[in-house]
């Protein structure tokens, strides 16, 4: 499913299949899940994307040819291809063990063909080991909704009373870590979205409400994952002084204007970008202790245009997830 131009659907074609250069793998995708970021593409919101572009970063396949030099996983065994798909190595930020950050990095769905095919090819060095314990459908979403979500979380410290502004696939798998780790969970949904507060109570959240409302307490941290600018000045309105606010989209709508007593008092307001490598061993580690159960809705390849208009409506609980293989 090719993406040629923004505004435009996905279009299905048949394209020869990739051969894996040095240091390559070639998968058969099993599964790939659909991100938002998939969707910003899509809607013209990131800009410079490869075109014509195979979108998807979410990627579970199974190795079916191996480039020059390529030694780390064998024929037939099942890896995980997240966002991050290249770095330099040599920048001041790769070196300082930052390459999250690299000017030059380049990312699967992006820059580099993605998930949403029968075959697609990625550098072995950025490829995850992936759990066994998981399905394809429902391991899928871990790389990156749950990635990214590992790395906001880590970023806002040891606070009891966490804050989920956006209550949708990277946010229903990372409550159920915050619960694991015996923090408090206060969700906030779209304004009137019921379904979604009862979605959020059952995953471990003690108080779910609209995006509006204050929560019954002052909250230690939150994470924004809508892409909505204006939930910035609400979250810094809900937490206590020393409070951190976490941006986890990679696209996010203008911030409006808001008074300086808002972030007074010691409130950190800061983004996650992209994530490490060790961010993924990490969380692999991590889910199936939990362990972290993913709510899907599977779509078929084909239906990809569907999936991502269902994202954009705000209609889905959990992660969308094509099953492909």
């Amino acid at each position: 499913m090719v993406f040629t131009s923004a505004g435009s659907p996905l279009r299905e074609v048949e394209l020869r299949g990739p051969e894996p250069g040095p240091g390559q793998v070639r998968l058969n995708v099993q599964a790939c899940a659909v991100c938002r970021t998939d969707l910003h593409i899509v809607d013209g919101e990131l800009a410079d994307p490869k075109l014509p572009l195979v979108l998807g970063h979410q990627i579970v396949g199974l190795v079916s040819g191996v480039g020059q030099g390529a030694s780390r996983f064998s024929v037939g065994e099942r890896v995980g291809v997240p966002w991050l798909g290249w770095t330099d190595g040599s920048c001041r930020f790769c070196r300082s063990g930052r390459e999250n950050l690299c000017d030059r990095a380049r990312f699967t769905g992006f820059q580099i063909d993605g998930g949403f095919a029968d075959e697609t090819i990625a550098d072995e060095r950025y490829c995850l080991r992936i759990p066994e314990s998981y399905s394809d459908l429902h391991v899928a979403p871990l790389l990156c909704a749950g990635l990214i979500g590992y790395r906001a979380l880590m970023m806002t410290g040891d606070g009891e009373r966490l804050g989920l502004y956006g209550f949708g696939a990277s946010a229903h798998i990372i409550a159920q870590v915050a619960r694991w780790q015996a923090r408090r969970v206060f969700a906030f949904t779209r304004a009137g979205d019921e379904e979604g507060q009862r979605f959020a109570r059952s995953l471990g959240a003690e108080w779910a409400g609209s995006s509006t409302e204050r929560p019954p307490e002052e909250l230690d941290a939150a994470i924004i994952f809508a892409p909505v600018g204006e939930l910035v000045p609400a979250a810094l309105a809900a937490v206590a002084k020393g409070g951190v606010i976490v941006c986890a989209g990679i696209h996010m709508s203008e911030i409006p204007s808001f008074s300086y007593d808002l972030l007074w008092g010691e409130r950190l307001l800061r983004s996650a970008a992209n994530l490490t490598r060790r961010d993924g061993e990490e969380f692999m580690e991590l889910a199936p202790k939990v362990p972290v159960r993913t709510e899907i809705r599977e779509f078929r390849l084909e239906e990809a245009n569907e999936a991502l208009q269902h994202l954009r409506a705000g209609e889905l609980q959990g992660a969308a997830v094509l099953k492909v293989g």
